[in-house]
């Protein structure tokens, strides 16, 4: 019996646009959430994966004023780097959109208009971190200090890093700004405040009620929660960002860590906007069938299992999220990414000179899904030539070479019935069921090493029968190698496909001379022809390693 197709909402974190991307972003949140929308695309599901530039805050304000121009102008030229470089490597977006459209801000405030309604919404006068020397007042990421709660003298004003608690400015010591290391004084401002504790047991009764979470999301989001949740400010005093839907609040903005979490429900509903079903973003966001994943950093688990379920629990009627898949930091060459100490490997220059496909294999590899995980170019580049060239890239080209020059450039005759044809064939099929459920359940290395695995099994069955021997002695048996071994070829061809589209791609315009996008084997037609191989993949000199590590050092 067919199973029905699941709506499947994939939610990837909203990027602050006041730079270029840099790997640690799209290792993260990008390639996790890309591998699981095309895989679920590719076993029939309705995907839809939604995401944007978070245009407002204070970091874009200022950036723009030191340069000279508005924020609008300076959001808008890293949004368009930014839609670039994720669009160079294929992720497939069904929308990429921004925080600054009319459609976001007219829903950021109508869920803050239902919230305020609701009794969900307060005015509360706090006090704040006002900067002396730039006269404003400064937002939580501007300010840093020493975490009350352990060894960190440079937690933020919403956050530490170090033990992953949430923050106010006022909790931190010795406060300075982060811009200029000013002391920035405490002033009095009343804000709109969300009441996060009339929601704290309904919060923890649904994060205890998930069997299936990443044990470090769990736990963080409980932590919080076992502290007792402390309403937030969710408007600020600033000049860039959406309007306060209320009378007499015009000199201050809805706060951006309330309005991105909501980018997902505006992403989804601009996606449908002009298409022939307008309301279908409801299937994905009230059919209590449908499904949601959220995927990201671990600096954004609370925004994601806390703030937002809060929002959506207020709001009623939506969805809460199926699962908060968030990774741990990617690091390079032993040290965080850094975009104000230029310590990056920034992608738009990666791009110029690498492929993405040799990226996405080296970053799904080292996927940070439990533990920080580090990258260097010496382990690009071995990734690069003893994995994708020399194990992958080098059996599909041997293989398809050896039968496109000896049999007329035509699949060899084979018998898919006999013995040793029937086992490679379960072997193939038992790693399209692996890969798959390893993709389902979000372990995304797992689901690599699986795949890998099977080009690794096509090697030794190809070195153990060797062709290239038999071709002289017996050209059919020979052929009947090259056949079985092409049964491989074209499942790799399918399951390459979440995790390497452009070569997937390439690899199947030359078995099939058109993509297939299909999540089975396809078992090869003997006496069809296909067309001449080309290298999958390209081999680096190891002089990159040196070249690029000097370039780091010098930037």
């Amino acid at each position: 019996m067919e199973t029905k197709p699941k709506n499947i909402l994939v939610c990837v974190a909203w990027p602050y646009v006041n730079g270029p991307p840099h790997l640690g972003h799209i290792a993260g949140m990008s390639i996790p959430a890309d591998i699981f929308g095309r895989y679920n695309r590719l076993i029939g599901n309705n995907v839809a994966m939604v995401s944007g530039s978070d245009m407002h805050g204070t970091p874009v304000t200022l950036l723009a004023n030191d340069l000279g121009v508005t924020p609008e102008e300076i959001s808008k030229k890293y949004h368009d780097i930014w839609s670039k470089s994720l669009n160079d490597m294929n992720f497939q977006y069904d929308l990429y959109t921004h925080t600054h459209t009319d459609n976001h801000k007219n829903i950021v405030q109508e869920i803050f208009k239902t919230l305020l309604e609701k009794g969900y919404l307060e005015i509360r006068e706090q006090l704040m971190p006002y900067s002396i020397t730039e006269n404003i007042f400064l937002s939580d990421r501007l300010v840093e200090g020493e975490c009350p709660y352990g060894d960190n003298d440079k937690a933020r004003g919403d956050q530490c890093d170090v033990c992953g608690k949430t923050l106010d400015p006022s909790d931190l010591g010795n406060i300075r700004s982060k811009r200029d290391g000013s002391i920035p004084e405490f002033r009095k401002t009343s804000h709109f405040f969300l009441k996060l504790s009339e929601m704290e047991e309904d919060i923890k009764k649904w994060i205890q009620s998930k069997k299936d979470w990443r044990q470090n999301v769990k736990n963080q989001s409980l932590s919080f929660i076992n502290e007792g949740l402390k309403d937030r400010a969710i408007t600020r005093d600033l000049s860039w960002g959406i309007d306060i839907p209320v009378d007499g609040w015009e000199d201050k903005k809805i706060y951006v860590w309330f309005e991105a979490v909501i980018g997902y429900i505006s992403a989804t509903v601009e996606l449908f906007k002009n298409s022939d079903n307008p309301e279908q973003w409801r299937e994905f966001w009230e059919n209590t069938s449908s499904e949601s994943y959220y995927f990201q950093g671990k600096d954004n688990i609370p925004f994601h299992s806390i703030i937002l379920p809060a929002i959506l629990l207020g709001i009623e009627g939506k969805n809460l999220p199926t699962e908060v898949v968030a990774n741990e930091y990617l690091n390079f060459s032993g040290k965080e990414f850094s975009k104000s100490k230029n310590w990056a490997v920034w992608l738009p220059d990666f791009l110029e000179k690498y492929s993405p496909d040799s990226l996405r294999y080296y970053l799904t590899s080292i996927m940070p899904e439990t533990s920080d995980s580090d990258f260097t170019w010496e382990g690009y580049l071995s990734s690069n030539n003893n994995e994708l060239v020399a194990n992958l890239g080098n059996f599909i080209h041997r293989i398809l070479t050896m039968a496109h020059k000896n049999f007329d450039g035509k699949i060899p005759k084979f018998d898919e019935n006999s013995n040793s044809s029937k086992e490679i064939i379960d072997k193939c099929n038992e790693a399209i069921s692996e890969v798959g459920n390893s993709i389902s359940k979000r372990k995304f290395r797992e689901s690599l090493n699986k795949l890998m695995a099977l080009s690794k099994y096509g090697n030794q069955f190809l070195d153990k029968n060797e062709p290239w021997k038999k071709m002289k002695e017996n050209k059919d048996e020979a052929g009947e190698i090259l056949g079985q071994s092409i049964i491989i070829i074209n499942t790799l061809s399918s399951i390459l496909e979440p995790f390497l589209p452009e070569s997937s791609k390439k690899l199947q315009n030359i078995l099939f001379d058109k993509e297939i996008n299909e999540w089975k084997i396809i078992l090869p037609e003997s006496g069809k022809p296909f067309k001449k191989p080309v290298p999958l993949f390209e081999k680096l000199d190891e002089e990159i390693v040196l070249m690029e590590n000097r370039n780091s050092l010098n930037e």
